[in-house]
């Protein structure tokens, strides 16, 4: 929905109202180079003196002095938007001299999109000018009396203390509009006891608006401010933010009192005992930690005066104290279970019931139990997972008791062990030690670490997703104290650390020992899921444990119940029927009446038989309570485990790789799965595989492709071609097969014939023009002379040599050597040079040596020696790394990778570059504008969603006879095919990646083989690539951005190379100033970046890389799949932006054509840019819309509840959304952000790691992949797979059926009773309204348990009204679960239309032919029931089984013979055992064999009542399928067609492979070619037979047997 004026003014008026009544005590930061804010009295020109000024008489104005387009501001106004100025005019002065240049001021994005939407004319902002506003209006606190005269400049640092970040992850309370670089200024704590804190009045001027302006500080002078004056320092004034949790708690604590506050307490206190929540007060210092390894006590937390808590961690739902309250509660929150529990209340008072006593209360009782037990079930499996977990083993420092004479004479300790712990016994300020490769079992500070550098590399994939290894290294105090394990015996340290909190990404403590204190930072901790890698061992000490530790305090402590979407519409059906009920009774009561005072006279026996008007409703309604069975929900609980158990037992689900199979842990929400409308996912190890692949290479300006994964299967043979859609070879092609391979292993061999076969990350590239690395191997090893020989190999070099990887051998040859690498891009490019014959074989402090094949992998290597003489290390701010290395032959090289942008400017040829660059950006954008054009007319043209129904349903398709069905399948292919491209703009050009420019003039040089390999001509034995591309620098530098580009494009990692060759005495200069760099005691970083500067220059190109964060298999074509559903994808990740990016691309997430919007803080300009992007959406002018934003931006949005609106009226409005640096709670409020702002929405989270469980908990479906992270996720998700590829049969096929099922069921019941129960209620006028029953009672009590509730159960369980394929290959249909489409209040009350007309015919059609006959043998009330009972019977199973269930198998026939069957051999046993003294008003025993069952009229006038409503029921369907037909009924009748059937499973093939059959109908015309075919063969075969010689000397073909001589292709052909 467009977002309107009257929302943007709402937020400027929220504005407004929390920035005018907020106070600003925060001091002013001054700086030399425009950093400073000043501060002016509102009523004097003059400058401030705040030493006479009362603060509540201050107004300010602040003032940033800077460049406007280097330092954006954000904006807000507080006037009416409608009849404001754009900007108070305010007075200036001297420093005020840059902003007077402007002659008006800008407006600001959030103004201009005000002011479009409401209608209002609003001028183009002149040239050159900014959005941001330079002047601003606020109101600020009391200035410094200390120093008189100026301005006292306060700290701005990071003022946590030892609780949580309050900028970050809390509501401040003295909060402002965060700009860039901003911060928030706390004002100073005071105990409670003491002073309050006070709000500063906000004084308005008459109606002027005012604007706020968010300051913009310099961040390196924000961080020198906060080393140079740290939070412990200042005692004078408390720290303002040092104790903001505490501070609120008191404030609570005083708050009690009140009497409102008195009621919210008693619901929190009794919530808190219900669901075991223990609220902790913060501490006033910090947690202490005494590292010592004799204490037998445990450490007492200061918080609660009693010992720390266990290591233990819970991510059950229930435990044994909240389980049945909850389950209380949400058993008797369907509203039909407490519809019951009131009934059968009533029923169990005496003299109100005719039905018995305890008839509703024991069954009601029975079923919530298992419902219950059900539940309970499901959780336990959990519980044994945390079990198994919690009893993991660790070792922990132990030191035995009785003490140990020293040689001296002194007392000492006992021995040092360490014992084998379980995890959940660990204690706060145990010893832990960690081995490689072991998980760390609690939050530790390091204590030491055996790595080089006291180093230990851990890896956190399971906590923020990052694939990078993390170095940790123990406070420098405690390197030389604890270098041994007998120094942790004996000395001891003192941590102070903070209290537990959910910041992953912060941490603030300190560390004192022997008088020496040092901080503590995220460098000295490892938290719990953290894995130890490449390290020998670690050692440290537990400062947080079980549900305190960083991981567990960002799950869901108490996850709610989930409960399907659909209970909520049945709740609301049961709540129209219990108001039918009442009026039925009420209506019965009242006609009983007004009979009985008419009739009473007549009959003797009414007289004195007077019952009160309470007594007869109650007994009515108690009657009638049947029609909301009371097997409703137990019913579908069996179909639900049924369900569950079909979803288990999917083949197509099934991973052969890992062995395992889909798991559901819960059938409660099946039917979700069939209506979601968000996905929210992680992305490292759910859409990647945490495996990073060497994949493209560019080098003297060809492209080349490498591809040595001999587990990757070429896509080919995962999709299915019939042969009528077989692509038929068009034009010429090669027929001689690609030279033999020389100098290479045969592996080679294998990979290039299957190359052009692997899928691409992108549908539209074209391969042909990337040829294999290994062709490139084979060209240097035969021709390594060439320019471009020479070239490929340096680049080779490059890759082998510019890194800082540690080779490990565990044997013998290359394939047992691996590599230490920080970063998973090294290792990749490393195992690639590898690949490549150039193996980093050996490496010392100075040197490493290459083990390189110049003649092939299976000839004798030649071992080269490198000296590798500095290394210049990457940061995030150079985005380069370089190695200054000699060669064997005495030459020096610099050799420098990074970032594009970052080398581009160092090469000889940089002026050259930037102007290629500009070219290749401008064909790139005009190819990006070409496709959103495309993008944008399809949606026109088809609407965002395609709604086939009105596509597909003209004459030639929907109603397309036998004789016309061809053109139906051509209109059914072209349909999908439009549908399966997103766009037809060509993405390559050839003259970017022909290796041989001349085959552009009309001489082609490589052509492609049928069977997918790579065929040269003549030249190729002379020439692959021509020389002269190599010598051109200016083609080749263009060649390499475009490669750059596409790679980029495609989602791959790229990094440029550069180098070159430095002589003695140039190195000899350079490498005195960086040894004096790196020695230098200030500014080191500073000075070796810039001694680095001095020697990263006039670089020659050396080529670029790609490097693919490898995908799981078939996520981009899932992703397609599911975007075609209607289903919006979201990617949450800790990960870097620039990684989540990459990866956005490569899964199709972000699109070649997508507009990307990146939400930044540091940009200052946040509000703008969502108010801007929303606009740009809702002009329809954006084709595929992006929002990438990061977990501070988010945080900071948050705070703002106004701007948080903002965005998530944005996020809504875009088509994905990626969230990079995100903690697993804010993971977690984005999922419960949009699941509460959209109600009517599902939404599904999906991961794999243990930072992804609080999202999976706060998601409607929470889905867990059993990946490399572990099983933290799997275990409390409602369903687990091993690959995010079977989200598509999951959701697509299994969620829809399991939704259409379910609806069905619950139509079903509710039609049944309405038939059935609406005749008893049309019977009561016949029986003068005295609530005789038409039924014979033990009849009625078995109609729902005997006679109809398998059909409805078979129902819910094997329905299928479209085939698996059609599903797939036309996503489009899932809508239907997204829109109530199966069961919504017009279906509903279709069912009971047909229902109602159904028991009006069959009840009068008994009454009227044959309880008004005058010739039959027996009237009674029992023939009559018996036969509406039959025909009610028969009704419901044919209905049921044959007429609404699509996909009927034997299931459906044994329901009807179960059913009609059951009820007739029902009758038998009653006309045989009744006894007349049960019900004597009902003559039973014996009546079918002697008085009705003889009568032809009962039977005649029972066939007639049945075929009269089965034929009806036909009509009306057959009526509304020709005047309006539904997609699914347009599907259903297309997918009978054997073709169009065929070309859906073609498109779904990929997804259905693993159990597949092919089978079934055959077309007539198929099936006698067939036979021909078959005898055609028999007889070639016995022809074979008689001339046997022909084997050896000829071979087949289509034809018959031909000689090899006749069809060998001359050389050169």
């Amino acid at each position: 929905m467009p977002l309107g004026a009257t929302f943007l003014d709402h937020y400027l008026d929220l504005k407004r109202i929390r920035e005018g009544n907020m106070a600003d005590n925060s001091a002013v930061e001054g700086g030399e180079d425009g950093g400073m804010r000043r501060r002016r009295s509102a009523q004097d020109d003059g400058d401030v003196d705040g030493t006479d000024r009362r603060k509540d008489d201050l107004d300010a104005i602040e003032i940033f002095e800077g460049h406007p387009s280097e330092q954006p501001q954000r904006v807000f106004s507080s006037g009416d938007a409608e009849r404001r100025p754009l900007m108070t005019s305010a007075r200036k002065r001297k420093s005020d001299e840059m902003l007077e240049k402007r002659s008006e001021p800008a407006q600001t994005a959030v103004s201009r999109a005000a002011a479009i939407m409401a209608g209002d004319h609003v001028p183009s902002p002149p040239a050159g000018s900014s959005l941001a506003s330079t002047a601003s209006v606020s109101n600020v606190g009391t200035l410094d009396r200390h120093t008189p005269g100026s301005l006292r400049i306060l700290p701005r640092r990071r003022n946590r203390g030892m609780s949580l970040r309050s900028s970050l992850f809390t509501k401040s309370y003295d909060r402002r509009a965060i700009g860039e670089n901003s911060f928030v200024g706390m004002q100073p704590v005071f105990s409670s006891a003491g002073h309050t804190i006070s709000r500063q009045r906000t004084e308005k001027k008459g109606n002027e608006p005012s604007v706020t302006i968010s300051p913009i500080a310099d961040s390196e002078s924000s961080l020198s401010a906060s080393h140079c004056e740290p939070s412990f320092l200042n005692q004078d004034i408390p720290p303002a933010s040092a104790l903001p949790n505490y501070q609120h708690w008191a404030q609570r604590q005083a708050n009690r009192h009140l009497p409102m506050q008195q009621v919210k307490e008693a619901y929190r206190k009794s919530r808190k005992f219900l669901l075991r929540i223990h609220e902790k007060p913060p501490s006033k210092d910090g947690r202490h930690v005494r590292v010592d390894a004799s204490r037998s006590e445990p450490l007492i937390d200061d918080r609660t005066g009693r010992p720390h808590i266990d290591n233990t961690i819970r991510s059950s739902k229930y435990t044994v104290w909240n389980f049945l309250p909850q389950q209380v509660w949400a058993q008797f929150g369907k509203l039909a279970n407490f519809y019951f529990l009131t009934v059968s209340t009533l029923q169990m008072i005496p003299g109100l019931s005719t039905t018995g006593t305890y008839t509703t209360i024991i069954p009601l009782l029975f079923f919530v139990s298992i419902s219950m037990a059900k539940e309970g079930y499901e959780d336990l499996r959990r519980h044994r997972l945390d079990k198994g977990e919690n009893n993991s083993e660790a070792r922990v420092l132990r030191v035995s008791r009785s003490p140990l004479k020293a040689a001296g004479g002194e007392l000492r300790d006992g021995s040092v062990h360490w014992a084998s712990t379980k995890w959940r016994s660990l204690r706060v300020g145990d010893i832990v030690k960690l081995q490689r490769d072991e998980p760390a079992p609690a939050d530790l500070v390091l204590l030491r670490s055996t790595g080089a550098n006291n180093l230990a590399y851990v890896e956190t994939m399971a906590l923020d997703g990052e694939t990078n290894l993390k170095p940790k290294q123990p406070p420098s105090c405690l390197v030389e104290l604890y270098n041994s394990e007998d120094n942790i015996r004996v000395n001891r340290a003192d941590f102070v650390v903070e209290d537990p909190n959910l910041d992953l990404y912060n941490f603030e403590g300190k560390v004192t020992t022997g008088g020496r204190i040092a901080p503590l930072t995220n460098n000295e901790v490892l938290y719990r899921g953290s894995i130890l890698r490449n390290t020998p061992d670690a050692i440290g000490v537990v400062i947080y444990s079980g549900e305190e530790c960083k991981i567990r305090m960002n799950a869901n402590k108490n996850p709610r119940i989930k409960a399907p979407s659909l209970q909520a519409i049945v709740n609301k059906v049961v709540l129209i029927i219990v108001c039918f009920v009442v009026f039925l009774a009420l209506f019965n009561t009242i006609a009983y009446r007004v009979w009985h005072g008419t009739d009473k006279n007549k009959r003797w026996y009414l007289i004195r038989a007077k019952v009160p008007f309470a007594h007869t409703l109650v007994t009515f309604i108690i009657m009638f309570n049947t029609m909301i069975p009371l097997s409703l929900y137990v019913s579908m609980e069996i179909i639900k485990v049924v369900q569950m158990l079909l979803l288990n037992s999917d083949i197509d689900m099934y991973d052969e790789v890992s062995d395992t199979p889909l798991e559901a842990r819960t059938s409660t929400i099946n039917e979700e799965l069939g209506q979601v409308s968000y996905i929210f996912s992680d992305k490292t190890g759910t859409l990647t595989e945490n495996v990073m692949q060497f994949r493209k290479l560019s080098v003297a300006g060809t492209a080349w492709l490498h591809d040595m994964d001999p587990l990757r299967s070429p896509p080919g043979g995962d999709i299915l071609m019939h042969k009528k859609h077989r692509p038929e070879g068009k034009g010429k092609q090669a027929l001689r097969k690609a030279p033999p391979v020389l100098g290479l292993q045969d592996r080679h061999d294998g990979y290039v014939g299957s190359l052009l076969q692997r899928q691409s990350l992108d549908a539209q590239r074209n391969p042909k023009y990337e040829l294999p690395t290994a062709e490139m191997i084979r060209y240097i090893q035969r021709r390594p002379h060439t320019l471009f020989g020479q070239k490929a190999k340096m680049m080779i070099l490059c890759m082998a040599l510019c890194h800082t990887c540690l080779p490990e051998r565990d044997g013998d040859g290359d394939e047992a050597l691996s590599y230490q690498a920080a970063s998973p891009d090294e290792l990749a490019l490393v195992q690639a040079a590898r690949e490549l014959g150039f193996v980093a074989y050996e490496r010392d402090i100075s040197a490493l040596v290459l083990k390189i094949y110049p003649n092939g992998l299976d000839r004798e290597p030649v071992y080269e020696r490198y000296e590798v003489l500095d290394v210049i290390e990457f940061s995030s701010k150079r985005k380069r790394m370089s190695v200054v290395v000699r060669f064997p032959d005495g030459r020096i090289c610099l050799m420098c990778k990074g970032a594009d942008s970052a080398v581009i400017r160092r090469l000889r040829c940089a002026d050259l570059a930037h102007q290629k660059s500009a070219e290749v950006e401008k064909r790139v954008n005009k190819r990006r504008s070409m496709e959103a054009q495309q993008a944008l007319h399809r949606r026109s043209s088809v609407g965002s969603f395609p709604r086939t129904s009105s596509q597909l349903t003209r004459p030639s398709i929907a109603r397309s006879s036998t004789s016309k069905a061809a053109p139906a399948r051509d209109d059914i292919d072209d349909w999908l095919t439009g549908r399966e491209h997103d766009a037809t703009v060509p993405r390559r050009d050839e003259r970017h990646y022909s290796p041989r420019p001349s085959a552009q003039l009309g001489r082609s040089s490589v052509a492609q083989s049928e069977s997918g390999g790579f065929a040269f001509g003549d030249s190729y034995d002379d020439e692959l690539v021509e020389d002269s591309l190599a010598a051109n620098d200016a083609l080749v530098i263009e060649r390499c951005l475009q490669h750059i580009n596409d790679f980029a494009t495609d989602g791959l990692r790229t990094l440029l190379y550069g180098y070159r060759f430095l002589d003695d005495d140039e190195y000899r200069i350079w490498k005195k100033s960086y040894h004096d760099a790196t020695t230098s005691l200030v500014n080191r970083q500073q000075r070796i970046e810039e001694a680095g500067e001095l020697i990263e220059q006039q670089l020659e190109l050396g080529g670029a890389t790609a490097i693919e964060d490898k995908l799981q298999s078939g996520v981009p074509e899932t992703i397609d799949r599911l975007r075609r559903a209607n289903i919006k994808m979201w990617m949450l990740t800790g990960d870097k932006r620039e990684t989540a990016i990459n990866i956005g691309h490569s899964c199709r997430l972000i699109k070649d054509y997508s507009s990307v919007t990146v939400l930044d803080h540091e940009t200052g300009d946040v509000a703008q840019r969502v108010a801007a992007f929303i606009l740009e959406i809702n002009k329809g002018g954006v084709a595929h819309a992006v929002v990438v934003i990061d977990g501070h931006t988010l945080s900071i949005i948050e705070a703002d509840a106004s701007l948080h609106a903002l965005f998530l009226e944005l996020a809504i409005l875009a088509d994905s959304v990626i969230c990079c640096r995100a903690s697993p709670s804010q993971k977690a409020g984005l999922v419960s952000a949009i699941r509460r702002r959209i109600k009517d929405s599902v939404t599904l989270a999906i991961g794999d790691g243990a930072n992804d469980i609080a999202m999976i908990q706060e998601a409607h479906v929470g889905i867990g992949i059993t990946g490399k992270e572990g099983l933290q996720a799997a275990r409390v998700s409602d369903y687990s797979i091993a690959q995010f590829r079977f989200l598509t049969k999951l959701l697509l096929v299994h969620g829809r059926w399991n939704y259409i099922r379910t609806c069905k069921y619950t139509v079903g019941t509710f039609g049944k009773e309405l038939l059935f129960y609406l005749t008893q209620a049309l019977f009561q006028r016949s029986a003068g309204y005295t609530g005789t029953s038409l039924y014979e009672s033990w009849s009625l009590s078995m109609f729902n348990t005997l006679f109809t509730s398998l059909v409805v159960i078979f129902l819910g369980i094997f329905e299928q009204d479209l085939r698996a394929s059609t599903l797939i290959a036309v996503p489009e249909l899932y809508t239907k679960g997204q829109r109530n489409g199966g069961f919504n209040l017009r279906i509903y009350l279709g069912w009971m239309f047909m229902a109602a007309s159904q028991a009006i015919v069959v009840f009068y059609t008994m009454r009227s032919l044959y309880g008004s006959a005058g010739f039959t043998l027996d009237q009674s009330l029992f023939p009559l029931g018996d036969m509406t009972y039959t025909a009610c019977v028969i009704i419901i199973a044919v209905k049921l089984q044959l007429i609404e269930q699509r996909y009927r198998t034997y299931m459906a026939a044994l329901g009807i013979f179960l059913a009609i069957g059951g009820w007739l051999l029902w009758n038998l046993v009653l006309a045989l055992t009744y006894h007349s003294s049960m019900n004597p008003e009902y003559y039973v025993k014996g009546s079918l064999f002697h008085t009705f069952g003889r009568n032809a009229l009962w039977w005649l006038v029972l066939l007639l009542t049945v075929t009269a409503c089965l034929a009806y029921e036909v009509a009306v369907r057959a009526l509304k399928h020709a005047v309006f037909p539904t997609d699914v009924e347009t599907f259903q009748t297309l997918e009978e067609d054997l073709g169009v059937r065929k070309r859906f499973e073609e498109a779904s093939a990929p997804w259905l492979r693993a159990g597949w059959r092919l089978g079934g109908e055959k077309e007539s015309a198929e099936l006698e070619g067939q036979e021909e075919e078959q005898a055609r063969r028999e007889r070639e075969v016995q022809d074979l037979l008689d001339k046997p010689r022909v084997m050896e000397e000829g071979r087949m073909t289509k034809g018959g047997v031909e000689r090899v001589e006749d069809v060998a292709p001359t050389r050169g052909v």
